[in-house]
């Protein structure tokens, strides 16, 4: 049986177009190693004498970015720009002349934030170290810890959920648990960052912590941790099963996730399926595809791109055509990779899409990162759904509309879940 859930995490009223913009990234590139592998492209550190000449070619080169491509040029060629000659010597009149103390990293990051405040794209952006460090973790669907999420509250630092199979649950840590020690310094008077650091200084963390107004200490060996972004359940409604499957991000493994839980529930020999990407800001494409795969085969469409005036259509990669009717459930907080999975399923599938209009994320991004660890993240294409429709600012509308009650708040259970019960009827009708 797949293991169960009992409240929904997101709503349609509580998503914040900051968090889509952070949190969303459909493709990227990880880092230089990719590029060195690009034929005819050199490294930065090939290219300049200095980390502050690398980094002001990078700002001056963000034109260049923005129409999709990042460029790699000869060094004699960036420096003979005028455009990069005028910023270089700003830079430097600033950094040595300006009558107060000028810090050069927050100068160069008010620059590439000024770039990018020009483009008028909300989903270019720059990122510092600490936002993509955090980024990458969410993306990348895990990270070397042990498992388990910390909050601060006024008791202290607080459990508040463990991992399945992590180390933290193997240890023995439960939620609740109240951290007041880490490798034999005390936490009170630290943050949930600071406590972090913490337990990742060595490769084996020696935390103690309060239970029941009890110490106990635990040596927990720190080992690589997979972030749980699928969950799911089978509910039974007018004598058929129905599997509900929830995704809270596309992240890198997110497709193999997906898979395990279905073929679980297709064990349990499901009648139909709902797959619930409310709040869903979005991930990799690739993870939306690989997901859309699993019940399609390569004769259906399931989006297209568009760049510079041309279209290219995108098939499904998948062997087979599942036969049982799909419900996909959305609201406002669905963007980007949940909208091509909600259009895929709506155009090519013909499932239901039941909730209220989503986000309008028509819009493809990819990353890179600098040599400060910070980075910067830009649009390179729109993309469209299988039909041809760019729905940017404009949003995915429901096949069934239906609007969250108020009653879920209160209880946000599958029962008082208006919407959820909404498909579940349309799965479950006689025909």
């Amino acid at each position: 049986m797949a293991k169960k859930k009992t409240t929904k995490k997101n709503n349609n009223k509580t998503n914040n177009k900051k968090a889509i913009e952070e949190k969303e990234e459909i493709q990227v590139k990880k880092d230089k190693k990719d590029k060195k592998k690009k034929k005819g492209k050199k490294s930065e550190k090939e290219l300049f004498s200095t980390t502050e000449v690398v980094i002001i070619t990078l700002v001056a080169l963000c034109v260049g970015i923005f129409s999709g491509t990042f460029i790699t040029m000869k060094a004699s060629e960036k420096t003979n720009s005028k455009e990069v000659q005028e910023f270089i010597t700003t830079y430097s009149t600033l950094t040595n002349n300006y009558y107060k103390k000028v810090s050069k990293k927050k100068l160069i990051q008010a620059a590439i934030n000024g770039m990018f405040d020009y483009l008028g794209d909300p989903h270019s952006i720059y990122m510092d170290e600490e936002e993509t460090k955090a980024f990458n973790t969410t993306m990348d669907g895990s990270y070397k810890g042990i498992g388990a999420t910390i909050q601060e509250t006024d008791d202290g630092i607080k459990i508040v959920g463990i991992f399945d199979k992590s180390p933290a649950k193997k240890a023995g840590l439960k939620v609740n648990d109240i951290i007041v020690k880490v490798n034999g310094k005390e936490t009170k008077d630290k943050t949930a960052d600071e406590t972090v650091a913490l337990i990742k200084d060595k490769d084996t963390a020696k935390i103690t912590i309060k239970r029941n107004d009890e110490e106990k200490t635990y040596k927990i060996k720190l080992e690589v941790v997979e972030i749980p972004s699928v969950e799911s359940e089978i509910i039974e409604k007018n004598g058929k099963k129905v599997g509900v499957i929830t995704l809270s991000v596309f992240a890198k493994n997110t497709s193999d996730q997906f898979k395990k839980e279905l073929s679980v529930l297709e064990k349990e020999e499901i009648d139909s399926l709902i797959i619930d990407v409310r709040g869903n800001t979005g991930g990799y494409l690739d993870q939306a595809s690989n997901i859309i795969s699993n019940f399609m085969d390569s004769s259906h469409v399931i989006y297209q791109v568009e760049k510079k005036g041309v279209k290219t259509k995108y098939y499904s990669t998948g062997k087979e055509n599942k036969k049982y009717k799909i419900a996909i459930l959305v609201n406002s907080g669905s963007a980007s990779a949940s909208e091509i999975l909600a259009a895929a399923f709506k155009d090519s599938y013909g499932a239901e899409v039941v909730g209220t209009v989503t986000y309008g994320k028509g819009t493809v991004q990819t990353a890179v990162k600098l040599e400060s660890g910070s980075s910067i993240k830009y649009t390179i294409e729109s993309w469209l759904t299988p039909k041809g429709e760019f729905i940017n600012e404009k949003g995915i509308n429901p096949t069934i509309e239906e609007e969250l009650n108020e009653e879920y708040y209160d209880d946000p259970s599958n029962e008082k879940d208006n919407q959820l019960q909404r498909a579940l009827e349309e799965l479950t009708k006689s025909n």
